[in-house]
């Protein structure tokens, strides 16, 4: 499933949908230093409305 935008969309259109629908990003960083990795970050980040938040939670547990 997509996101589809329309050119017409206002900024505030498409967070409305964002926190509708909701939105996970993940990512990892290192920082080494001479070939000596010293710090190793796993990113994950949720991006969604508490009520949406709550209702997929809810169905998750409910097994739907």
């Amino acid at each position: 499933m997509g996101l589809a935008v329309e050119k017409d969309s206002s900024l505030c259109e498409l967070l409305d949908r964002v926190l509708n629908t909701g939105v996970v990003a993940m990512g990892e960083i290192v920082i080494s230093v001479a070939g000596i990795d010293l710090i190793y970050l796993n990113l994950n980040l949720l991006l969604t409305s508490v009520e949406t938040a709550l209702v997929q939670g809810r169905l998750l547990k409910e097994g739907k």
